[in-house]
């Protein structure tokens, strides 16, 4: 007799579950229903029952459920579908969505044994980089896809991608923050979104994919796959949010030919302004200015107190202390992003700046350190702030 997987589908919206509207595509509620019953590959046709859950508020739901065919791994997958008051345009996201998001998890975390979260597209890879932050301890998949063409369109991959977000968060224990798109599993905070039309829309450009859905089977590389501490539940440490997570506090800052100081300058003036990710040329190169005056404002930046870091606007490769203009921002106390995607120094810059009682070098210093799987190590880094 086959097994069973309970999965909680958190659909927060996005262009997996729009329908035409007279302005334009809207998120329609409803999905379970209108999008995954009528489709043989989401439902085996048997009764449905209902799963008790709780909101991201913490109000408690009976959800209608339905289950999948059995696998060719001799298991059934059922699913229910918690969807939020609100669905969004992922283009309008913001820390308090994924604050949303991460409430949803952790408030059903015991109940289910793993988690799909539908999602726009846009800001897909900032918010998966932000959940992998925010979930501590994880031992449990949490797979992020979503859609580039609506799921009741007739050529859609919408079918595709959820279906192997079903699969790969059910029966391969990845606990890990994933995005499942085009047949590959990723790490959510290595992705970056590379078109804004072709179903391969996603890229991880500096690790290769978990795992790879083909016709045949699913090859999980369980090399690269992160595990909790311990493996025995019963010695596992219990999931921990942080909630605090703000972006309100941080800003991007792509460099360019020409760009003048006092521009920068005026970036670094922003009150509130607590941490800057600075996107630079090739392996970390950015222009000195007309007597080093942009050094200059870098280094009274940090002195202030703001955390800079400095990712490459390059697709791949890292930044690297090779050529004398990285070596003089290192110098100012910038420190370098390594192989950062600008998604995940954002949020991760974002995530440490509201830890608590955590000084601006202790930030800095945490920025080069490899936490969720977010960056290649590659030794021990050292840096000095200006003196």
């Amino acid at each position: 007799m086959a097994s069973e997987s309970t999965v909680l589908i958190i659909m927060t919206g996005g262009t997996i579950c729009m329908k035409p509207s007279e302005a334009g595509l809207v998120p329609a509620k409803g999905f379970l229903e209108a999008g995954m019953a009528p489709r043989p590959s989401f439902n085996d046709g048997s009764e449905p029952t209902y799963l008790d859950a709780l909101t991201e508020t913490g109000a408690s739901v009976s959800l209608q459920s339905l289950c999948t065919p059995v696998s060719r791994y001799k298991r059934h997958i059922r699913y229910a579908v918690l969807e939020f008051e609100q669905l969004l345009d992922s283009s309008s996201i913001d820390a308090q969505g994924w604050r949303q998001i991460a409430r949803a998890i952790a408030n059903n975390y015991t109940a289910f044994d793993a988690f799909v979260v539908l999602h726009g597209t846009d800001s897909l890879a900032y918010t998966a980089s932000a959940l992998s932050f925010m979930l501590d301890n994880l031992n449990k998949p949490v797979v992020f896809t979503g859609s580039q063409a609506p799921i009741f369109e007739l050529q859609t991959d919408a079918t595709d991608n959820l279906l192997d977000a079903l699969i790969l968060a059910s029966h391969f224990c990845i606990p890990e923050v994933c995005i499942c798109f085009q047949h590959k599993l990723f790490r959510g905070n290595r992705c970056t979104k590379v078109s804004s039309n072709q179903f391969d829309a996603f890229a991880s450009p500096n690790l290769p994919p978990l795992a790879t859905v083909t016709s045949s089977h699913v090859q999980v590389d369980w090399d690269m796959v992160r595990r909790p501490a311990s493996h025995d539940k019963s010695q596992a440490r219990a999931l921990s949010v942080q909630m605090n997570l703000d972006t309100a506090h941080v800003a991007c800052l792509r460099v360019f030919p020409g760009i003048k100081p006092e521009m920068i300058d005026a970036v670094l003036r922003v009150p509130g302004l607590r941490g800057l990710v600075l996107e630079t040329f090739g392996a970390g190169n950015a222009p000195g200015g007309p007597d080093n005056a942009l050094i200059n404002i870098f280094t009274d930046a940090v002195r202030r107190g703001i955390v800079i870091v400095n990712v490459t606007q390059c697709l791949t490769g890292s930044v690297s202390p090779l050529y004398a203009p990285a070596m003089v921002l290192g110098r100012a106390g910038i420190v370098p992003g390594h192989d950062l995607t600008t998604e995940a120094a954002l949020t991760k810059l974002s995530y440490l700046l509201a830890l608590p009682d955590l000084t601006a070098e202790e930030v800095t210093r945490r920025m080069a350190v490899n936490l969720r799987g977010e960056l290649t190590a590659s030794g021990d880094v050292s840096f000095a702030g200006p003196g």
